[in-house]
Parts: C-alpha cells; sequence; structure tokens
C-alpha cells in the first residue's frame, strides 16, 4: 500500500494529535476533555478525497492508533526490564510493534469508515461509531484478543457515565462514546451549519442522560445489602525481580505468612478468607501444597482454622506425558492441622509472548524469549472459566491477571455453571509493570466487569494496586503501589436483581452496530442510482 508523499500533512498531524488526546483521557491521567479527540480523528479521515482518499484515510487513522497505544501501553517496556540484561534489548522494540499493531486496527477502521462514508453528517457519525467499534471488537476477539483501553472505558469506573456498561457492555459503550463525541465535534467536522449545531446540542443531551442514568443507577446501589465474609488482601510489596533471586524466597514467604497471620484492627473480627496475588510465592503448588516439605506447615500456622487462602500460583501436571505447566488459582482451607484443597482454577487466557510465544520457532530463531522463566512451550490454557463454589464465601469467579480485561467472560462462566457468581477474585501480577501508568488502568479496566455484572471485585497484586471494589466499580479500599500492608474489609454486597448485560452479553451492543448498518441503506440507494460519484455532505 503506498502512502500520501507528505507523511504529516496538516490532517494526518491532527489525527496524531486526536490518538494523543485520547489516549490521555484515560486513567490515571484523567484529562477527560482530550475525549472529543475522537471527533478530531473523525474530521481527519473525513477530510480524505481524490484517488487517494482511501490510503490517506487508513493512514491517518492509523497515525491516531500509534500515538494512542504508544502512550496507553509504554508500560510493557517495563516487563523486559525485570530480567534486563537477558530481554531489556527488547523493550523499545516491543512498544514500538505493538503500537504499530493494534494501531493498525484503528487504520482499518479509518479505512472502513471511508469506504462506507454516507452523504448525510448525522449518517456518517453513525457509520464513524460503528466502523471503529467494530475494529475495537475485533482487537478483543482475534487470536487470544487484547482489549486494552476501549475507548468506552475512558470513563473512570464508578463514575456515573461509566454505569451504562451495565446496560451495554465495554464495547457498547465505546460506540456511544464514539458516537456522543463525533456529534459534539460535528461543527468542526462538518462545518458550522444549523443542522451541525443541532448535532452538537444532541451530543451534550446524550452526555447529561450519560450521567443522569449514571447517578440513577449509583441511587440504587448495593450499600445497604447484608455484609459478606471479611476479605483479607495480602500485598507484600515483591518486585518481581526479586522472585528470581532463590537467596529471597524465604524472605518472600515470611513476607506472605507475617501479613496473612497478622492481627485484626482493634473491635474487628478475624477474616474469613485471605487472598494473595497472582504468582505470590516463586514456587510450584507442588511444592507448597506438600506436607513432607518444610513449606507445608508454615502455612498451615499462618491461617487461623477454618479460614480459607485464595492465591495464584504455577502448577506442574505430574498426570502428563511430558511436562506441562498451569497459571493456577487455589482455594485451600485449614482444617486442622492440614489443608484441604477446595478448588482449583487454570487459567484461560493466556499473555502471548509473556505466557506463551506465538510462532514460538520463528520468534526464538531471531532472538525473542518469552517473559515468564517458564518450561519450553510455555503455560498450557486451561479450561474456559466457571464459577468455583467455597463453602461460606459461596460461588466465586477466579480471574487471572489479563482476564480481567475481557467482557463477557464472566458472564459466559456462569452459563457453563447454570448460575451466576455472587463476586470476582482477580489475582494479578502487576509486578511486572512496575511504578508506571500500567497497574492504574488495569484496575479501572478491570472494575468495568463489576459494572457489568453487577457484583463486586477484588484485587490482589504483590505491588499494587490492590482494592475491594463494589459493584458498581467503586473502589471502597485500596493499596496504592509499593505499599506493604493488607486491606481487611468486608465484601460488599451484590445486585439482586441481574444487569442486562449480564443477562443478554453483547446484545445490545450488536444492536448498535445494526444501527450503523442501517445507517447506510440510503448511502446504498443512491449508489445504485448515480454510480461512483463522490457523495457531497447535506
Amino acid at each position: 500500500m503506498r502512502f500520501p508523499k507528505r507523511i504529516l500533512s496538516a490532517p494526518a498531524a491532527l489525527a496524531l494529535l486526536s490518538g494523543v488526546l485520547t489516549a490521555f483521557a484515560h486513567p490515571p491521567f484523567a484529562i477527560l476533555p482530550g475525549i472529543l479527540g475522537y471527533g478530531l480523528l473523525l474530521w481527519a479521515v473525513d477530510r480524505t478525497e481524490g484517488e487517494r482518499r482511501f490510503h490517506s484515510a487508513f493512514w491517518r487513522g492509523f497515525l491516531a492508533g500509534v500515538a494512542y497505544f504508544a502512550i496507553s501501553c509504554w508500560w510493557v517496556a517495563e516487563a523486559f526490564l525485570v530480567d534486563a540484561a537477558e530481554q531489556g534489548w527488547m523493550a523499545p522494540i516491543a512498544v514500538v510493534l505493538l503500537a504499530i499493531l493494534l494501531g493498525s486496527f484503528w487504520g482499518l477502521g479509518g479505512l472502513l469508515y471511508r469506504l462506507l462514508r454516507p452523504r448525510d453528517a448525522f449518517l456518517r457519525i453513525i457509520v464513524f461509531a460503528g466502523a471503529l467499534s467494530l475494529l475495537e471488537w475485533t482487537r478483543g476477539h482475534i487470536f487470544t484478543g487484547f482489549p486494552w483501553n476501549l475507548p468506552g472505558e475512558t470513563w473512570r469506573a464508578g463514575s456515573p457515565p461509566s454505569q451504562a456498561a451495565a446496560l451495554v457492555g465495554a464495547y457498547g459503550l465505546t460506540w456511544i462514546t464514539l458516537f456522543v463525541m463525533g456529534c459534539l465535534s460535528a461543527p468542526l467536522v462538518f462545518g458550522v451549519r444549523r443542522n451541525t449545531w443541532a448535532l452538537s446540542v444532541g451530543g451534550l443531551v446524550a452526555i447529561l442522560g450519560l450521567y443522569a442514568y449514571g447517578f440513577w443507577h449509583l441511587g440504587h446501589d448495593t450499600s445497604k445489602a447484608p455484609a459478606g465474609p471479611i476479605v483479607r488482601v495480602v500485598q507484600a510489596d515483591v518486585r518481581q525481580e526479586s522472585k528470581y533471586d532463590d537467596a529471597k524466597f524465604v524472605d518472600i514467604l515470611r513476607r506472605y505468612l507475617a501479613l496473612t497471620a497478622q492481627a485484626p484492627a482493634a473491635g474487628q473480627r478475624a477474616p474469613d478468607v485471605v487472598i494473595w496475588p497472582e504468582g505470590a510465592v516463586p514456587a510450584y503448588a507442588n511444592d507448597l501444597l506438600n506436607p513432607k516439605l518444610w513449606i507445608y506447615p508454615e502455612l498451615v500456622k499462618a491461617l487461623k482454622p477454618g479460614q480459607v487462602l485464595l492465591f495464584g500460583t504455577a502448577r506442574l501436571d505430574p498426570q502428563a506425558v511430558k511436562p506441562t505447566y498451569f497459571n493456577s488459582f487455589y482455594a485451600v482451607r485449614r482444617d486442622g492441622d492440614d489443608l484441604t484443597v477446595l478448588g482449583v482454577y487454570d487459567k484461560f487466557r493466556l499473555v502471548p509472548f509473556g505466557e506463551y510465544m506465538p510462532a514460538e520457532k520463528l520468534m526464538t530463531a531471531i532472538g525473542f524469549k518469552k517473559l515468564v522463566h517458564m518450561a519450553e512451550d510455555g503455560f498450557t490454557p486451561g479450561p474456559q472459566p466457571r464459577p468455583m463454589l467455597i463453602p461460606g464465601l459461596g460461588l466465586l469467579q477466579p480471574l487471572i491477571c489479563y482476564e480481567s480485561l475481557f467482557p463477557g467472560l464472566v458472564r459466559e462462566g456462569a452459563h457453563l455453571a447454570g448460575q451466576p457468581p455472587s463476586w470476582i477474585v482477580n489475582v494479578s501480577n502487576d509486578a511486572w509493570f512496575g511504578q508506571t501508568s500500567g497497574p492504574w488502568q488495569h484496575l479501572n479496566l478491570a472494575s468495568y466487569r463489576a459494572i457489568e455484572e453487577g457484583i463486586p471485585i477484588v484485587r490482589a497484586t504483590p505491588t499494587g494496586i490492590s482494592a475491594v471494589i463494589d459493584a458498581e466499580g467503586r473502589p471502597l479500599k485500596i493499596l496504592g503501589q509499593g505499599r506493604y500492608g493488607v486491606i481487611d474489609a468486608p465484601l460488599p454486597g451484590y445486585r439482586s436483581q441481574s444487569t442486562p448485560f449480564s443477562g443478554y452479553g453483547e446484545t445490545a451492543f450488536w444492536i448498535l452496530m445494526a444501527l450503523s448498518a442501517v445507517a447506510l441503506i440510503p448511502a446504498v440507494r443512491r449508489s445504485g442510482q448515480e454510480g461512483e460519484a463522490e457523495p457531497a455532505l447535506q
């Protein structure tokens, strides 16, 4: 594909700026006016005429996407610096390639819009929202999917606009966000006319509608629901590089054991359940839960009788013909002087290049290595998630690390089990990403799963950000980055009635996509009557 000679023409530069603005609208930057950058992107891809219009539309969408994802995902470089001697050289390459790959989806979104562009300004906005939303949905599903920072998740989780995710999910809110920003920007995009000002006023009304629904939804919250079990989230502040130093193993284990056994605050009862993060202790579950090893009695002693421990760790399948490893979530309970395994969940959505290597022979040949120091074949994915029933704690859905990015994963598990969970446990190893924006963004994205499903979520990470989050996506208690300690809190209540999203999934999103398709009908009819002539804006 040939690109325009002037790589950074004025429209291309503004497209690049649109990606910068929209990226900084996301938490933790939260410069919310930047969300109007989607209107600027619409302006850039709409102003493409002549024989190179399709090339230009792709190029401008691509530039916006590269800027957006470079800012949104620069923190991935930190993961390669954990073992800087072996993997540090891959850090800048990984950031650049990831931005290019993900930016291509926005480029295709711009191209699709320009291919389908109708004549009417209102219909153009509907088609723009549908084209980019479709490519964002594809980004979240193709191969293993990577739905990081969807446009609909720009709104801080727990805020009034974010509550619309309970109706339409994060993808549906993406369509709405793009449509609303297009309407607000209509006078800029299509020129100052009476009809474009009307569209801008309509966009403002839609924003007010999002806030009105959000305030209403939050006014019917779950704060008066009966208190659940007391949960303790353990954050031992263990940096990722420490886990590769064998001399530090005992210290790491002691930190977790000390926080687990720590007495509750005055006037509070002991926790019913203790939660450790993913990969908390650098040892296999086969060793941690082996009664013949010294670790086992230490773990038993740290727990109180009847107390449940939830934690993430790697495990080796002893029944497999060749070494097979899983990234697993365990639920164990202290019964007397023993530990009883109540449930095991093996991670379903593995991180490409982190937990397994796509096209491994090719990538290994050019020097790329998996981030996780694991067997040659990496981790093996487990079966599709489904809720886990723990006596005294109800039905919970484990999500390991970036599984919390995926809208509908909890709902699909509930469908398999025949009943929904009452809470989500997200164990994550955000220590990979250091003191960057990544853990803050992960907290925001994971909180959207609470809004969609109408159930609370508890997050445990080694270095932050750990949190107890209510069913409306609001963090009630947080342990920030680099903090050592625990969160003791009652599990927040859940909504007595399921949310529309938990009941119908992405149905609302596809209805909105169908609306974008219907908006093309007038253009198709005119095309049949007028041939290939370029449509004039009405």
